[in-house]
């Protein structure tokens, strides 16, 4: 294929974005001033619904009953909003939302047999689903011609359930032939989130993965640029929820962007940039509050590259610091290293930082499902000490008047410097 950009446009719009009625109107004004331009539109599903189907997949593999209840009420939230964007009752759109729902409640029907991740991808795709035919329907309701399109017949992965592997060989072919023609017609609008294996069984990219999939079909559609709108004003220098005197930033390079993405900046998925930054795509990041103005943009520097003028701020709360050391004293070299990585990736526990020393190794990670059993296993080998609720703070460009200030009175466990970045894990003083 030619490097040659062509003149498509991706926009991403998260769950924030279509949480309700109104919000929903708001994105169809944004996207009425783009009318006659080539534009794909990812969307996620509306506000909280990827938590509430997560809810509703423990209750029904855990068999406690409420599954059907919570699957109810869900959906009477969908068909709320629907009531006040389509006056008219006999809307196409209710049946399509109905028939949606119904696959969740085929899978209720039978006793959970498969295991958790497939059924949770089953399941909890349902949201980006009805999400898409809702604001599809609308679009077209609002003469803003739009067509719907099953992100799964474009994006094939592999059977990594919940964390699904792109083939993007395949993937590039299918969404290369199949979606510029369909530009010429208005708005392509899909799923983000999705993807779909060989056999035709769904998988997801990773949670909040929809940006990902922005950056997967401009790749393949060698796109001249993506917008994910949020509602913030663009890229900030920290989470506004925990550092209020947060700063947007008005350029960034791939290199910095997938290095805050990397830390666990929640602004953007990590496996978002690599893909752009591959085909030198720009990375817009703009509010969807206030959408004439111009955000961030994340592109290819000639030069230096600019440096945020702060220092950036990178907060992971609910962390597990576990530190193992081997029962006959041994050093911790390549072999238990090598056993250590094997059973992390087998319970898909994601380190955030890790620390060698000489008889000992300590990680940092997320607390998840599996990790009360991956530390039962690890016992075997190793002597295993655990510390839970921790906080992990990492600082990019970081001075030590800086590290001073937001950790003064904490009680450090363990630390962590490098030129650019220091990482720091604590519990509350």
């Amino acid at each position: 294929m030619t490097s040659k950009k062509l003149d498509i446009k991706v926009f991403k719009f998260g769950g924030a974005s279509i949480k309700d009625a109104a919000s929903i109107r708001n994105v169809a004004a944004i996207l009425a001033s783009y009318q006659g331009q080539q534009v794909v539109i990812v969307v996620s599903a509306l506000g909280k619904t990827t938590n509430a189907l997560e809810t509703i997949t423990e209750a029904y593999f855990h068999k406690t009953g409420k599954a059907p209840a919570l699957l109810e009420q869900l959906k009477q939230q969908h068909l709320g909003i629907l009531s006040e964007l389509f006056p008219e009752k006999d809307h196409p759109v209710y049946t399509e939302l109905n028939n949606t729902f119904v696959e969740i409640d085929w899978i209720l029907e039978d006793e959970p047999v498969e295991k958790y991740d497939y059924l949770y991808d089953q399941i909890v795709s349902i949201g980006e689903m009805a999400a898409t035919k809702m604001v599809s329907a609308y679009l077209n309701y609002r003469q803003i011609p739009t067509l719907w399109q099953d992100a799964r017949d474009y994006i094939r992965t592999d059977n990594t359930y919940r964390e699904g592997t792109v083939d993007w060989q395949l993937t590039e072919q299918k969404i290369s032939k199949g979606i510029p023609g369909l530009l010429h017609n208005g708005f392509v609008l899909t799923q983000g989130f999705l993807g779909g294996t060989s056999e035709n069984y769904t998988t997801t990219l990773g949670r909040e993965g929809s940006d990902y999939t922005a950056a997967i079909f401009a790749y393949a559609l060698q796109a001249s640029q993506v917008t994910i709108w949020k509602d913030v004003p663009g890229v900030l220098n920290a989470d506004p929820r925990y550092f209020p005197g947060a700063t947007k930033i008005e350029k960034l390079s791939y290199h910095e962007a997938i290095e805050m993405t990397y830390y666990g900046a929640t602004v953007i998925h990590p496996k978002t940039i690599k893909p752009l930054q591959n085909r030198k795509i720009p990375l817009y990041v703009r509010s969807f509050l206030h959408p004439k103005e111009e955000g961030t943009v994340i592109e290819e520097f000639t030069g230096d590259s600019p440096v945020p003028a702060m220092p950036v701020l990178v907060l992971k709360l609910k962390q597990v610091l576990i530190s193992m050391s081997a029962k006959d004293f041994s050093f911790i070299a390549e072999d238990n290293l090598s056993y250590i990585f094997g059973i992390l990736a087998a319970y898909r526990v994601k380190m955030n930082l890790m620390q060698n020393a000489a008889i000992s190794f300590s990680i940092c990670a997320d607390q998840n499902e599996s990790m009360q059993e991956m530390i039962t296993e690890l016992s075997k080998s190793f002597t295993v000490k655990i510390n839970e609720n921790l906080t992990l703070l990492t600082i990019r460009h970081y001075t030590e008047s800086v590290i001073e200030k937001y950790v003064s009175g904490k009680n450090i466990l363990l630390e962590q410097k490098s030129r650019h970045t220091v990482q720091l894990v604590y519990h509350e003083a």
